[in-house]
């Protein structure tokens, strides 16, 4: 038997516009407490990137970066058995409360979901017509191995959300 992990609490606000949604924290991040802490994913790169912010290893400042520009953060997973930190690996998962979220917050305009397991699982929670527009981005993963440019390119999308 895998031992059961579970997902960090929203990083959202009423300023959120778009909400980024990502499978389950790995296990560095699941370590340190904080999302995307594997030093090789590129999410925070990409982040700063897009926001012409100095980057910053300070998590404090990284969320402050995000609720600055008005994006929030969580997992479609709420909790799940998982080896390793590989989304393939997931076995027996129960969803987050998603909706509820997007209930509570009518300002987010836009969902974007890191990664294809995110995104499929989103669309088993929300259905594929839900009022919202769902946007699959490629993973900021350091397994999916397009490179850094390719991926801040698409990224950018985000943009014309806020």
């Amino acid at each position: 038997m895998q031992n059961r992990i579970s997902s960090f609490p929203p990083i959202i606000d009423e300023t959120s516009k778009i909400l980024i949604l990502g499978s389950i924290p790995g296990v560095k991040s699941l370590e340190k407490q904080q999302y995307y802490a594997h030093p090789q994913n590129k999410f925070w790169k990409i982040i700063f990137e897009l926001f012409n912010e100095d980057f910053t290893d300070d998590y404090e400042e990284r969320i402050n970066i995000l609720k600055k520009n008005h994006i929030a953060l969580w997992d479609v997973i709420d909790s799940c058995e998982r080896k390793g930190s590989l989304d393939s690996e997931i076995k027996n998962e129960e969803a987050n409360q998603i909706e509820e979220l997007l209930e509570q917050y009518p300002d987010i305009t836009a969902i974007f979901c890191n990664g294809g397991k995110s995104y499929k699982n989103l669309q088993k929670v929300l259905g594929k017509n839900f009022k919202t527009p769902i946007i699959l981005m490629p993973s900021t993963s350091p397994l999916h191995t397009v490179s850094f440019e390719k991926k801040l390119e698409d990224w950018k999308s985000i943009l014309n959300f806020l």
